[in-house]
């Protein structure tokens, strides 16, 4: 029994790590880059309400470019992520497929986390510490009582392993970091004016992504079993090469971007 507890705690660390670097690459990074720029923008005149809200947008945009097909490739593809980095030694394709669970489960509420990591910065900006405080206060609270729901009678009323209950956790930590994250929001536009993404911005990043999904899955259907490296590139790459063309397609500024910048240093 000892052992098994050690082995689940084993899981949930290694899919702990992976969850949590697309908030630490992209959310983190781009709050962080950004606050510097934002204090300058700190006023209460107009340019200064506009130049913030300007900054902020473009912010989220950048995250969610990133962040939207990392969070479909944790749903779709989580066990070929898990399996690429981690499967070595004693663990197997059953743990793969485990962290797969998690993943899918902390895909829910990725894009909110990251997207409330630049907020909070923006509050930081306007030299407004409490707020954001206050907010992660009630998302601990949720996470907590949603956390303990998702985790032990959640699993007995579906009829599946408790297990899988380590899962339901990282899905009320999402749904909590939804909340905590619009909380946010709804009270930053009532300060400064209107900001967020464009609802049309979001659904092309994520057909953008959905199109790379199916292309990858398909792939990963069709490959033989081969050693989880190999796999990795076989279906992660057409994966990442599909979403990109797709965003382009779809007209999305940020991979317009990205192309531009390739051919102007080639």
């Amino acid at each position: 029994m000892a052992a098994a507890r050690r082995k689940r705690t084993t899981r949930l660390t290694n899919a702990a790590t992976l969850y949590t670097l697309p908030v630490s690459l992209f959310g983190v990074a781009v709050s962080a880059a950004e606050l510097p720029t934002m204090s300058n923008l700190e006023g209460a005149d107009i340019a200064a309400l506009e130049g913030l809200r300007r900054r902020l947008d473009l912010g989220l945009r950048r995250i969610a470019f990133f962040v939207i097909p990392s969070a479909m490739a944790f749903m779709a593809l989580g066990d070929i992520v898990a399996a690429a980095l981690l499967q070595t030694g004693r663990f197997g394709h059953a743990d793969a497929v485990y962290i797969w669970g998690i993943l899918a489960g902390s895909s829910i509420g990725l894009l909110a986390q990251t997207l409330g990591r630049l907020y909070s910065s923006t509050y930081y900006a306007l030299r407004d510490t409490r707020t954001p405080f206050r907010y992660a206060l009630v998302r601990v609270a949720l996470t907590t009582v949603l956390g303990y729901v998702c985790a032990f009678p959640l699993p007995r009323l579906l009829g599946i392993s408790p297990e899988w209950g380590v899962a339901g956790l990282t899905a009320s930590a999402g749904i909590a970091g939804w909340v905590e994250m619009l909380l946010l929001r709804r009270a930053l536009n009532a300060r400064i004016g209107p900001t967020g993404l464009p609802a049309n911005h979001v659904i092309k990043l994520w057909t953008a992504a959905a199109a790379g999904a199916i292309v990858a899955w398909a792939i990963k259907l069709w490959i033989p079993p081969l050693h989880p490296i190999p796999t990795a590139v076989l279906v992660l790459g057409p994966y990442g090469l599909v979403f990109g063309a797709s965003a382009v397609a779809l007209r999305i500024k940020e991979a317009q971007m990205m192309v531009a910048r390739f051919h102007r240093s080639a």
